[in-house]
């Protein structure tokens, strides 16, 4: 059996491989991070089970299979990490703030495929490309001004990092809502 924490105290990356391999708790997880109050089995498991049918509302012996997995196996070992805050009496589940170690391996790649170093770096490349071009006034490029260019990249930049924290606004306002 692994240790659930490293020494600094984040969870073990073991741990976390571990946790992301089982589909239905990567989905716990994406789930609860779109929500900053507590959730009810219920509605959780209705979701998940939604998620894996394709189907609203999903087949009752489907919703019921999740619902036991979920409250039987996959919700109490998250809770044992401290990935979640699994109310067994309540049946409610909630997202801690330890379950940024895990986010660090779920959101690597974006939504068309590639990393997000390799985003920032193909569009930095691609813009420092573009202002030397624009700078050395060759034909295609004497007509644009490099500050045009630059100021471009730069609001791509800004606009991709936007996005990027907007994505992940569940870690900044956890901390806010949090007691």
């Amino acid at each position: 059996m692994l240790s659930n924490q490293t020494t600094d105290g984040r969870i073990d990356p073991g741990v976390v491989h571990d946790v992301l391999r089982n589909d239905r708790r990567r989905r716990v997880i994406q789930y609860l991070k779109q929500r900053l109050e507590p959730v009810s089995l219920r509605d959780l498991s209705e979701r998940i089970a939604e998620l894996e049918t394709d189907e609203s509302p999903p087949p009752r012996n489907i919703r019921q299979s999740v619902y036991n997995s979920l409250h039987q196996t996959h919700l109490p070992k998250l809770d044992e990490i401290g990935i979640i805050d699994y109310d067994k009496d309540r049946k409610t589940v909630a997202l801690c703030e330890r379950a940024r170690d895990v986010d660090l391996y779920m959101e690597v790649i974006t939504r068309f495929g590639i990393t997000w170093s390799t985003y920032y770096r193909t569009v930095g490349v691609v813009g420092l490309v573009a202002v030397v071009l624009a700078d050395t006034d060759l034909v295609a490029f004497v007509s644009i001004d490099s500050l045009l260019v630059a100021t471009v990249f730069l609001f791509v930049l800004a606009s991709s990092t936007a996005y990027q924290l907007w994505s992940r606004r569940w870690f900044y306002l956890r901390s806010f809502v949090s007691d």
